[in-house]
């Protein structure tokens, strides 16, 4: 994410992960180290961009994230408008580009950075690809000590948009590079069987680090099943266009 000096704001390349609102000032990169050393143990080292005092980067061993703490309004006005919240300041955390290994780690950073500064401020975090937003009281459940699929990746089942079947995708795959997974079944069938494929399947996607190809076979062995990519598409659902890959269950 690249930093301009005199209007910081996450570059494209790495757009946001989490954005924070809050009111009164932001919290110091010292109160946000204190935390979160307290919080998991490791040393975190922050150091704020040149020429840019809202600008930081923080660093845990290899991996890094960039915080912006306060974003300029000119930048995120209509977006506070769309958040429909009532915070007065925004800020933004961005996990940094880092190879397909590294990606659990870094989003793991960037999303304990985006809990602690949801504390400090008592304000809200929105996850920008699964739509949810995340009060102090919600953090409770997802303390983040280790990298867990579930705290990243979300499962939608959508029984409108077609009228003799289930819809049911993964949001949060596109956080670490990767197309989301969908999968359509008949009406009348258990929802959980649909998540079961797709968070097995966004594992194993997670672990090779790459989305693969229309035709090839992905092996779920906690399921013992074998499952092919059917289709890719583009699509819209959370309001953000994300990447699908269809899973045709064999």
């Amino acid at each position: 994410m690249r930093i301009r000096k005199k209007s910081p704001k996450p570059s494209s390349k790495r757009p946001p992960l989490y954005f924070v609102g809050y009111r009164g000032t932001a919290p110091s990169t010292e109160e946000l180290k204190l935390l979160y050393e307290r919080e998991y143990g490791a040393p975190l080292a922050i150091r704020h961009e040149e020429g840019s005092a809202e600008s930081w980067q923080a660093t845990q061993g290899p991996w890094s994230a960039h915080v912006v703490m306060p974003l300029p309004m000119t930048h995120v006005a209509e977006v506070m408008k769309q958040l429909s919240w009532e915070h007065e300041v925004m800020g933004a955390v961005a996990p940094s580009i880092a190879a397909p290994r590294d990606m659990p780690d870094t989003v793991l950073l960037a999303t304990r950075l985006a809990r602690c500064l949801t504390l400090l401020t008592q304000g809200t975090a929105h996850d920008v690809i699964t739509q949810a937003y995340v009060n102090p009281s919600d953090w409770q459940s997802r303390p983040l000590m280790s990298f867990l699929l579930d705290d990243h990746v979300s499962i939608v089942h959508d029984d409108t948009s077609q009228p003799d079947r289930v819809w049911s995708y993964s949001l949060g795959l596109s956080k670490f590079g990767l197309d989301e997974v969908e999968v359509f079944m008949a009406k009348g069938l258990s929802d959980s069987a649909a998540k079961d494929v797709l968070m097995e399947s966004a594992g194993e996607l997670l672990r090779a680090g790459h989305s693969p190809k229309v035709g090839a076979a992905l092996d779920l062995p906690q399921l013992s099943r074998t499952i092919r990519i059917k289709n890719y598409r583009t699509a819209a659902p959370a309001g953000r266009m994300l990447g699908f890959r269809e899973l045709q269950p064999s």
